[in-house]
């Protein structure tokens, strides 16, 4: 009979022991990822690559604290390299439905609107008190003079004329009538209608006579008073010019070397003319309020819309994107309401985050970029095109919701995808265009091997947290503790969990406690208690499910022994929390050759590695058993009071048992609960959850009384996973409690029956008395049987 001790104590928690460690971190570099050394060469590599096509994928699952630790890294990186330039939208005068890109310099963004509102103050100040000038209004008048003697001289040979046939000329404005002259006196209606008939016939026919020479000398008076205007207009283009030279002259030497503000400085310079003419000519009211309007006409024809002003000192920017609408990715262009009627212009253009993270990085988080429509297509077509276009995403539909085109804008960011495993590679099989815009793939682990090197960095991260956070200084013991729960998360000895987010919170949580005890650091105290308070608050359910066990709606026995029943160990995870419970397995066992039933699988309970798990169980017994003979039996295993959908294979190992159990008739210790998978040589195998596992027996032992006969039986290869709480370490340390971890399925029936399994000799057979032997003895006789009941039945 093999011997099985039981695990020491010091093999069933991790101890961590920071004496010689350097918690400030100062011996080391600043390394914002911690033990990601493949992820972050990834990224590193991927920033490098300047060339298309090299965009990120950050692979893994949420609690790892990728964004935050990717962002940092970024950020790193970033500050170092130089700003990219900034972006305004202004008007096209020639098309305003097409409004231009203005490419500026970093931080002239700013810069250059603030100079085109001066510019706009200076043209309010100098219109129009520019046309009010003495020689602006002398030269005016000097035209008007010229205008008003070519017609006065024409006006002059037609009164000279009606003056020769006695008719007296009349000016009333630009309107001119006659009159006949009597004893050298005009004559009015009155006395003109007195006249004789043939004196006034000769009257209108000399009218006639004098309104053709009338229109004869006037022939050329369209032509002057085109001359009129032309020349004014000219006067007013040069006076324009004069006045606005001086404000244009420092704007094209400030901006000389901006290709893009030169060509729009002329631009305003051209425009300027008519809108001189229809908004600063003199004759409006001084009101402040008209000045305010006309401000505001000018700001919106002229000032620029600033998209992006990017600075110096920022070096390139780190954009993160927590919801990648449509709109808020690609831009967008506002609209306001005018009597019913939508209308829009340049400056109501909104930037995205491409436009922000331009020359620099972009965040994305997968899931929800793909969640939005129309998001994950447009941001491929403009990474392959290389340019921003602002437009409306329902053009392709045929529904038209758009005014405006803006100019496309170069575009130069490199994409950092955060999404998870399945999703990398589903896009990969669905979308044959994403690993060509995706090449570079960041994979972060779920683990960290635990080091002095990791151990340091991490204290380094913690010790950085809390400062940052405002948290209470971090002791020593914190830490350690810190490193132990993040071990346990890990359920491994020898490396962290990568979910930091997790410690985080809890330094956190603990600093709440720190506080209210009035402590000056957090200790290890403060972080068991965070943690004790984390487990009350999720804790509901295990305690219901206790006390069900307790008060015996739920069957599980802890003392005594039975047939073809076992105690096995599950693990339940609901929402953030995870807690092991007991679940009792039953066998039944009955001549017959139906094979094993799993009832979990009969009921669509159980899922398809519990189901592998099971089938694995006839596997075993016909390598083990049935080599003389043939495999027939009939039995039946069930997972009692479980109305639930049942998966893994942890349990194998404990119905392997018993079935032996119900198959030789050998009762089972009750006191002893299992877990562990097996393979078809009957090797045990690891399983997850131990801890909990472990931790939710103990409970119910516990809550019984412990006298000193429980156990948990686990598998050796679960060793290195034991990371447990301190009350079970105490329990087993007192005696009142005992952990044996299994390598093979003959060491765990000895456990569980206290009688040999047996040791197959050269000639193939076991012991007399031996559990193999009984099982053994038992299958020949159920095969006989069936041999028999065959027989019988060709027979007849």
């Amino acid at each position: 009979m093999t011997t099985v001790s039981k695990l020491p104590v010091e093999s069933l928690k991790l101890h961590i022991d920071l004496s010689g460690v350097d918690l400030e971190g100062t011996s080391l570099p600043d390394a914002p990822i911690l033990g990601q050394e493949r992820a972050q060469s990834a990224l590193e590599f991927g920033v490098a690559m300047a060339r298309p096509g090299y965009n990120i994928y950050v692979m893994g699952e949420l609690g790892l604290g990728r964004l935050s630790m990717i962002t940092q890294h970024l950020h790193a990186i970033a500050e170092k390299q130089s700003a990219p330039s900034s972006y305004a939208y202004a008007d096209n005068f020639q098309n305003p439905r097409e409004p231009v890109a203005i490419e500026l310099p970093s931080e002239y963004g700013s810069v250059f609107s603030a100079d085109i509102e001066q510019l706009i103050d200076n043209l309010l100040a100098t219109f129009p008190a520019a046309f009010e000038s003495p020689t602006y209004q002398q030269k005016k008048t000097a035209i008007e003079r010229q205008f008003n003697q070519y017609y006065n001289n024409a006006i002059e040979k037609v009164d000279q004329k009606a003056l020769e046939m006695s008719i007296a000329l009349f000016r009333e404005s630009e309107q001119i009538s006659f009159s006949p002259i009597r004893d050298g006196k005009a004559l009015d209606d009155a006395q003109f209608t007195q006249l004789p008939q043939a004196e006034r016939d000769l009257f209108h026919k000399q009218i006639e006579e004098l309104e053709e020479y009338l229109s004869d000398v006037l022939l050329e008076l369209p032509q002057w008073r085109r001359s009129l205007a032309d020349k004014i207009k000219q006067l007013d283009n040069d006076t324009i010019s004069q006045a606005i030279e001086p404000l244009f002259a420092e704007l094209n030497d400030k901006y000389q070397n901006i290709d893009d503000v030169i060509t729009y400085l002329a631009e305003i310079d051209k425009n300027l003319r008519t809108t001189i003419a229809d908004f600063l000519m003199p004759g409006r009211t001084a009101d402040p309020r008209e000045f305010a309007n006309r401000r505001q006409v000018l700001l919106e024809l002229y000032a620029p819309n600033i998209l992006v002003d990017n600075k110096l000192e920022h070096g390139a920017p780190v954009i993160h994107e927590p919801h990648p609408t449509y709109q808020n990715v690609f831009g967008r262009i506002e609209y306001s309401s005018e009597q019913g009627t939508l209308v829009t212009n340049y400056r109501r253009i909104c930037a995205g985050s491409l436009h922000r993270a331009n020359g620099g990085y972009l965040i994305l988080d997968a899931e929800k970029l793909l969640t939005h429509p129309f998001v994950w297509e447009g941001l491929k077509r403009a990474l392959q095109a290389g340019r921003i276009e602002i437009e409306s995403p329902y053009s392709d539909l045929g529904i038209n919701t758009i005014t405006l085109k803006p100019e496309v804008i170069p575009l130069n960011v490199k994409v950092i995808l955060v999404g998870s495993r399945d999703l990398y590679y589903l896009l990969e099989e669905l979308d044959s265009e994403f690993n060509a815009m995706f090449k570079i793939l960041a994979d972060f682990d779920h683990y960290i091997p635990r080091d002095a090197v990791s151990m340091q960095r991490f204290a380094q991260l913690m010790n950085r947290h809390a400062q940052d956070s405002g948290a209470k200084p971090l002791a020593r013991s914190a830490i350690e503790a810190l490193i132990e729960h993040s071990c346990r998360l890990a359920e491994d000895q020898h490396r962290f969990s990568a979910r930091i987010t997790e410690s985080l919170d809890i330094i956190g949580e603990a600093n709440l406690f720190c506080l209210q005890t009035g402590g000056d650091r957090i200790g290890r105290e403060q972080i068991e208690e965070a943690l004790a308070a984390r487990e009350f608050r999720n804790g509901r359910l295990a305690e219901m499910m206790l006390e069900e066990v307790l008060d015996g709606t739920i069957l599980i026995d802890t003392e005594g022994s039975a047939v073809g029943k076992i105690n096995g160990l599950t693990v339940l995870e609901i929402g953030g929390s995870s807690f092991g419970a007991p679940a009792r397995i039953t066998t039944t066992v009955s001549p017959g050759s139906r094979g094993i039933v799993d009832i979990e699988r009969e009921a669509e309970l159980g899922k398809e590695i519990h189901s592998k798990g099971v089938l694995i169980l006839t596997g075993y017994l016909g390598h083990t058993y049935a080599q003389q003979f043939p495999l027939a039996v009939s039995a039946s295993i069930a997972i009692e009071q479980s109305y639930g959908e049942v998966d893994g294979d942890s349990a194998s190992l404990a119905e392997l048992c018993c079935l032996i159990s119900a198959l030789t008739r050998i009762p089972i210790k009750q006191s002893f609960t299992v877990t562990g998978s097996i393979n078809q040589y009957g090797e045990v195998q690891a399983v997850g959850g131990v801890n909990e596992k472990i931790e939710g027996y103990f409970r119910l032992c516990k809550a019984r009384g412990l006298v000193g006969h429980h156990a948990v039986i686990i598998p050796a290869a679960n060793k290195r996973n034991l990371v447990l709480k301190q009350e079970v370490i105490d329990a087993v340390a007192k005696g009142q409690f005992s952990i044996y971890a299994v390598t093979s399925v003959d060491e765990t029936l000895e456990l569980l029956t206290g009688e040999p399994a047996g040791t197959v000799d050269h000639n193939g057979n076991y012991p007399e008395n031996s559990i193999n032997a009984k099982a053994i003895s038992r299958l020949k006789e159920i095969s006989d049987m069936a041999n028999e009941d065959e027989e019988k039945s060709e027979g007849a």
